[in-house]
């Protein structure tokens, strides 16, 4: 399924070949909390593997999200965002939207997402904190593009031992 859903001449498409991955790169590399740095092959590799969203006005790609997901019993939202210019119109509330009702990623036990800034946002669609942050754990690495690209080492994960 290529072209989701269209909201005044937003066109949201998840085919591949679609997505401008220099403006999804220079966004995520320049603009974005979460991904300063991150080079141009792991933006690529990550589109490879994941379901994703591009929004469209007429050619231009103003919004982008993907989802990491096994299809059958999580899936995972991430890169969310809508080009300054194009905010305040509705269009990452369309393009949540689209991936939720995608048919791929009904019936999922647990959708999750991270977010520092947008919680009113996805809270209108059901998303809440952890009902059990108890079960929960991760393996977090502070500013991994930075570390990695500076002294060609390793990354190493972070936080008590």
């Amino acid at each position: 399924m290529s072209a989701l859903k269209t909201m005044d001449q937003l066109r949201i498409s998840t085919a591949t070949e679609d997505q401008d991955i220099e403006l999804i790169h220079r966004f995520l590399s320049e603009e974005s909390a979460w991904a300063r740095g991150i080079p141009m092959e792991t933006v690529r590799t990550s589109i490879q593997h994941s379901l994703n969203f591009g929004a469209f006005l007429g050619p231009s790609q103003v919004a982008f999200a993907r989802v990491v997901s096994d299809y059958s019993t999580f899936a995972y939202l991430v890169d969310v965002f809508v080009l300054e210019e194009h905010r305040g119109k509705g269009y990452s509330s369309a393009l949540v939207s689209a991936v939720l009702a995608h048919p791929r990623l009904q019936g999922l036990r647990r959708f999750m997402l991270a977010t520092s800034t947008a919680h009113g946002l996805y809270a209108k669609f059901g998303f809440t904190p952890p009902v059990k942050p108890q079960t929960l754990m991760e393996r977090y690495v502070a500013d991994p593009y930075h570390h990695a690209q500076n002294t060609g080492a390793p990354v190493k994960a972070v936080g008590p031992a």
